[in-house]
């Protein structure tokens, strides 16, 4: 009996040993668990509070500020090209002041800035380390000053608006009129080149029916040009003022849309028809 009772108590120790162990895993299992969970926890609301951003902006403010005082600060900023941009238009979006750190500097990002400003054809911005900001504009070329609905603006040989302010600089251009004047205007404007005595005296041209354009004079002369072959009937009407100062006369009207003949509309009287005479150069 004894021998049993010794046997039965050997097995209920073991028993209650293995119980312990299993309740002692099982604590510390839970232990480890629940650190788990709360890492995990403290990473979700880390990432999801904006942690990780703020760190790498943080490291990167502070790599950029030990940059500057290693000598990699703004000390110059040089700008060639420029003529007629707004140069506080240039300042704003370079962003940078003397000191601060270079490498901080997106030139790429300004580039594109810049190339929206209406005077600004094309832009080069450079990082000239160590403490450089280079910027090259190339700018658009005013050409004509365009009037619609009674508003005024000074445009480009693409017809794009390059200010609609500030123009009394740009007074002696040629005014154009009409809606669709700009898209067809670096033609015209090279055929008036050509004739330089006739383009003094243009006051303002028009874009008629959206296809030809009429000519206003200063002396108030109208000149009626035809839809194709413009260079040659100017070339025709200053033909016949430089041999009988015809623009001088007093006229209110030429018409040169007729292939072979000018036809001129006197102030007083009817109106008198030239014929081409090409065999005379005219």
């Amino acid at each position: 009996m004894r021998s049993r009772g010794t046997r039965k108590s050997v097995y209920l120790r073991r028993r209650h040993s293995k119980i312990e162990r299993l309740v002692y895993f099982a604590r510390r299992f839970g232990r480890i668990a629940g650190v788990v969970v709360f890492l995990l926890w403290l990473g979700s609301w880390f990432v999801l509070s904006g942690g990780v951003q703020k760190a790498q902006a943080w490291g990167r403010e502070e790599s950029l500020r030990l940059s500057a005082q290693m000598g990699f600060a703004v000390d110059n900023i040089l700008v060639e090209g420029r003529v007629h941009t707004d140069p506080e238009i240039i300042k704003g979006l370079v962003n940078m002041d003397k000191g601060d750190p270079v490498l901080a500097f997106d030139p790429v990002a300004v580039q594109i800035a810049l190339e929206k400003v209406s005077w600004v054809r094309s832009a080069r911005v450079e990082r000239r380390l160590p403490d450089t900001i280079f910027i090259e504009l190339v700018e658009r070329e005013p050409l004509a000053l365009w009037q619609s609905g009674g508003h005024l603006s000074l445009i480009d040989e693409d017809g794009e608006v390059l200010a609609e302010t500030r123009l009394a600089a740009f007074e002696d251009l040629v005014i154009l009129v009409g809606a669709g004047a700009p898209a067809h205007a670096a033609k015209l404007l090279g055929l008036l080149n050509a004739e330089p005595a006739l383009k003094d005296k243009v006051e303002y041209a028009s874009w008629i029916g959206d296809r030809r354009w009429d000519l206003k004079l200063e002396s108030g002369i109208d000149v009626s040009l035809p839809e194709t072959e413009e260079g040659l009937a100017l070339r025709r009407l200053m033909a016949m003022h430089e041999q009988d100062g015809l623009l001088d006369k007093d006229i209110v009207a030429v018409d040169l849309r007729t292939v072979d003949r000018i036809i001129v509309r006197p102030r007083r009287g009817e109106a008198q028809a030239w014929q081409a005479g090409f065999e005379k150069g005219i």
